[in-house]
């Protein structure tokens, strides 16, 4: 099918990118689980040389998520961490990177813990406040490196604005959209000029898949990390790859239903006594409402809230019954954690307190079940 610059993101997220198999019509692109590939003659080969190199099933994921993120290109990677580091490769000894302070506890141990010994400077700044950024950049500055809404405490930052920013000092803007998942917002379409995705997470969608993919507005950009993604050789394997595809073609209405799920817990959770603090971009109350309400589609599936001590969230935690204690997000299952004894743990303490990662700090991620189901559960766990 050749998509037309009509056809909206739904149908995007079902057909870009894939095409019926031509040997045997099949409608879902298959695994193409190999090595390598037979070559008609010295020099002479169909596309396809070796498995690190190229695979169909990870291009047709390529093609389809730089379409539903209105990129260039894309280029999956094994990870997301993998994905993030690739991205780094575009920088020197000396380069500077501008981050989000409330960045993801994984991000900030690679930049801080093995990029900087490579001759990499980070500096971080809270981009939600736009007058933040411009003092905070020089002339070693080389990247803008975006959450939004951060990880776990659902900033959200004017992509547009901070992207403008970005550009009059010849900064190039990265954007983790890992969080809101290209049906919430695509930033390419507000201004930045590289975007990564954790594919484990919403994109995959079912929690069977580990994976990255970094989409890209520049034709050089696209060069390097195609070079990038071959000489490394941290690809995404061809089974993840089909895992991923089967996950977009679901991301609108699963995205859907998680959306209106999290809304009701927050709103439930935020007019409940026993929680001190409830956070999320689509109460009324969190400092970037207004913003979250214009640059978004909706608000997403993360919720942050305090129970006040760790002996309270360790109670809540072992309580849960339906709410899975376990790392990650973006599944359909509904998952529930501790940041600062798991997802941020690498994040020195006193950092996570001037970022208000408190110890009672517990993140839902919450799934499509029956919304009323999560609701008990949350409530007798508290009780």
């Amino acid at each position: 099918m050749k998509l037309t610059e009509t056809v909206r993101f739904s149908t995007i997220c079902i057909h870009a990118g894939q095409e019926p198999d031509p040997t045997t019509g099949a409608i879902v692109t298959p695994i193409y689980q190999t090595s390598t590939y037979v070559q008609e003659g010295l020099g002479q080969h169909k596309g396809f040389e070796y498995g690190r190199t190229q695979n169909p099933t990870r291009l047709a994921l390529e093609r389809n998520v730089a379409a539903i993120e209105s990129g260039t290109a894309a280029v999956a990677f094994a990870s997301g961490m993998a994905a993030i580091d690739a991205i780094l490769t575009r920088l020197e000894a000396g380069d500077r990177v501008l981050v989000s302070d409330n960045t993801y506890g994984g991000t900030f141990r690679l930049f801080e813990r093995v990029r900087r010994k490579f001759g990499l400077d980070f500096s971080y700044v809270d981009t939600s406040r736009l007058d933040t950024i411009e003092p905070a950049i020089t002339p070693a500055t080389r990247y803008l490196f975006i959450e939004s809404p951060t990880n776990p405490m659902l900033h959200v930052t004017d992509l547009a604005a901070a992207s403008e920013i970005a550009h009059r000092h010849g900064v190039r803007v990265v954007v983790d959209n890992t969080f809101a998942s290209p049906y919430l917002q695509r930033p390419l379409e507000l201004g930045a000029d590289i975007v990564v995705h954790s594919t484990t997470k919403f994109l995959n969608g079912h929690s069977d898949s580990v994976g990255g993919i970094v989409i890209l507005k520049h034709d050089d950009d696209v060069e390097w990390m195609r070079f990038v993604q071959n000489a490394a050789g941290a690809i995404l394997g061809p089974m993840d790859a089909w895992l991923v595809l089967r996950g977009t073609k679901t991301l609108d209405v699963r995205m859907e239903r998680t959306n209106a799920n999290a809304q009701a817990i927050a709103e439930f959770l935020e007019g409940d006594a026993r929680v001190t603090r409830t956070i999320y971009p689509g109460l009324p109350s969190h400092p970037h409402h207004a913003l979250a309400r214009r640059q978004m589609r909706g608000f997403g599936g993360l919720i942050s809230f305090d129970t006040g001590s760790i002996e309270a969230a360790r109670r809540l935690l072992g309580r849960v019954r339906l709410m899975a204690l376990a790392e990650s997000l973006g599944g359909v299952e509904t998952l529930i954690s501790h940041p600062a004894v798991m997802t941020h743990a690498s994040v020195p303490a006193e950092r996570r307190a001037a970022l208000g990662i408190t110890d009672g700090l517990v993140r839902v991620s919450v799934g499509i079940e029956d919304v009323a189901d999560l609701r008990d559960d949350l409530d007798r766990a508290l009780g």
